[in-house]
């Protein structure tokens, strides 16, 4: 599989037909710009000219994708958004452009503006219109970072933004979706651009959002960092529930915030007490659409066995964390959906989403919550198999699979 135009900072995103959709870029760095998309495995061997991204160069790199439950495609890139037709690839529905403020728009969300992006939680039965929340960014000009969040849920009529203000200012921002359905967002810089040496101020705060809380009542100040993490930064949600922080490479002349090779932790509230965390035993590694899947609930390593019949009168949810590919606050593929789940003993049923527009097909991280919000370490599945068989790979003597054929369970 082959691209037909070569990207550098391009967005890729797996479609509701298991296609991926690879869109902007430049021929290199600092290069000219790739205002094209394609789609991976290419089925008429042609790119699609994108105007909307030649007319906001440079500024759209790494442009924000999502499948919507309509089956269309969110794609927001500078200060505009729009909406794709799946299969002309074509704009069914410029959306309202994005505020930097509540008094103007005079800012960007993408690289080198950027800041970052993901799909808020979606629940069964799925009958609530799907938000997307992009956080932070910054200015021409003056490089100010921008100081709130703003979300939308693009197939809702007449959507338009809501805007946050969030506890500091923030660009080069990392965000990562939570089991509990919070979001933590962290890393970055109080003022600049993304890039060698063109940010300022390290932002050292975490802030937790909480999507279930009113409206300019969702994020917590969480702790500090003493390491700062600005230019290529990272942060990836752990199978134990903890995340990890990487990453920063300024380049730095000043030398105020050097090469950084050192890794932390991110260890969210629900772990703070140390509690005792439920444990399952997931059999059915394969989910199609729609299926109800069996599991058990099981002692955890730090409980005794007599533990279990008093956890079983509890209520538990399950939530499912798409896998990612974390880079210049884009989370490429982190989703996160909490299916209907019942329980009775230790015995319990989860059912799949429904369709691949509500959630394309993936891996997922399969979390267990207690009633105090406590996630089981994660079991891996995938959703929806493989319907584009990128997983039919060559049966090359010295060729290793990178493991999208037979679902094993990942120990």
């Amino acid at each position: 599989v082959l691209l037909l135009n070569g990207r550098w900072y391009p967005t890729a995103m797996t479609m509701a037909n298991g296609s991926i959709l690879v869109m902007g870029g430049e021929k290199g760095s600092n290069g000219a710009a790739v205002p094209t998309l394609e789609v991976l495995p290419s089925p008429s061997g042609e790119v699609l000219y994108c105007d909307y991204l030649a007319r906001t160069d440079p500024y759209n790199l790494y442009p924000y994708l999502a499948v919507l439950p309509s089956g269309g495609i969110f794609v927001a890139y500078y200060n505009e958004a729009r909406i794709l037709d799946p299969v002309s690839l074509q704009t069914t529905q410029v959306l309202p452009k994005i505020p930097g403020a509540v008094n103007y728009f005079d800012g960007g969300r993408t690289y080198p503006m950027e800041g970052t992006s993901m799909v808020l939680p979606q629940h069964a039965p799925y009958d609530e219109y799907m938000r997307v929340l992009i956080c932070g960014g910054s200015t021409p000009g003056p490089e100010i970072a921008l100081d709130n969040c703003v979300s939308i849920a693009p197939d809702e009529p007449n959507a338009n933004w809501t805007i946050e203000r969030m506890p500091s200012q923030r660009v080069m921002s990392s965000m990562t979706a939570l089991p509990d359905g919070t979001y933590l967002i962290l890393n970055g810089a109080h003022q600049g651009f993304a890039g060698f040496g063109l940010a300022t101020s390290p932002n050292l705060n975490a802030v937790l959002y909480d999507p279930t809380k009113p409206v300019n009542h969702r994020m917590s100040v969480m702790a500090n960092t003493t390491v700062a993490r600005l230019y290529h930064s990272e942060a990836v949600l752990l199978d134990d529930g903890r995340v990890l922080v990487s990453g920063s490479d300024p380049e730095d002349v000043r030398a105020f915030a050097p090469q950084e090779y050192r890794n932390e932790v991110f260890i969210p509230p629900y772990l703070m007490s140390n509690p005792q965390r439920p444990a399952m035993n997931v059999t059915n590694l394969d989910w199609s659409y729609g299926e109800s899947i069996t599991f058990t609930i099981t002692p955890s390593d730090a409980e005794p066995a007599n533990n279990l019949t008093r956890r079983t009168t509890w209520l538990y949810r399950v939530s499912l964390v798409g896998a990612v590919s974390s880079t210049h606050g884009n989370s490429m593929g982190q989703r996160a959906y909490f299916p209907e789940t019942s329980c009775s003993g230790n015995t319990c049923t989860v059912t799949a989403p429904p369709n691949a527009n509500v959630c394309p097909p993936s891996w997922f991280q399969m979390f267990l919550l207690d009633e105090n919000n406590v996630p089981s370490h994660a079991t891996w599945v995938r959703v929806g198999g493989d319907p584009a068989q990128l997983g039919d790979w060559p049966d090359f003597p010295d060729f290793d699979r990178p493991g999208m054929g037979a679902v094993e369970a990942i120990l």
